[in-house]
């Protein structure tokens, strides 16, 4: 049976959870994007969300990061060997800066082409002047992370499994919502 002890508190999962889902749309609407002719309105409002969706994750990382520094981090039972739990901290920072790194790298992207940062109804300040040259840099170096992030998210993934069906501890089953009981 599983204790408030052994699962993150519920705002953590939903974070969680939202974050996933908020990323896979950002790459769904870039990568299919591409599918759509660029005289089709649908192109430049895919793009739109792009950017209005990744500005959502980078606001959220933020009340994501207080959340977890004011509620428990539940132990990983049974618990992992030192090496494997220092690996898991190097991920999870590499994860966070690249939710961080991300969205501003497209609001600069933005800011250097001289566009507009839209979001949802509003607009973000440029955060630098327009330079079309640095705008192509700084889209290049987006693009680069960009698909890093696809190794990162799925080696963080893999890692749950892993630990889940391998390992059997309750790496995974600390994050999942709804459950009473903790899976074995």
């Amino acid at each position: 049976m599983s204790t408030p002890d052994s699962r993150y508190h519920p705002l953590m999962m939903t974070m969680h959870w939202l974050t996933l889902v908020l990323l896979i749309a950002v790459y769904a609407l870039i990568e299919l994007r591409g599918w759509v002719p660029k005289a089709d309105p649908l192109h430049d409002a895919m793009k739109s969300w792009h950017n209005i969706l990744g500005l959502t994750v980078f606001c959220l990382v933020f009340v994501r990061l207080a959340v977890r520094n004011l509620t428990h981090t539940p132990p990983i039972q049974p618990p992992m060997p030192v090496w494997q739990d220092r690996l898991a901290h190097v991920m999870h920072i590499a994860l966070y800066v690249f939710l961080i790194a991300m969205p501003i790298l497209g609001w600069l992207t933005l800011s250097a082409k001289g566009r507009p940062i839209p979001f949802y109804g509003w607009e973000w300040p440029a955060l630098i002047s327009a330079d079309k040259p640095l705008a192509r840099t700084l889209q290049d170096i987006h693009e680069v992370i960009g698909n890093i992030g696809y190794f990162l998210i799925g080696l963080h993934a893999v890692a749950a499994i892993v630990h889940h069906t391998i390992m059997h501890d309750n790496t995974l089953a600390r994050m999942l919502p709804g459950r009473r009981r903790a899976i074995s």
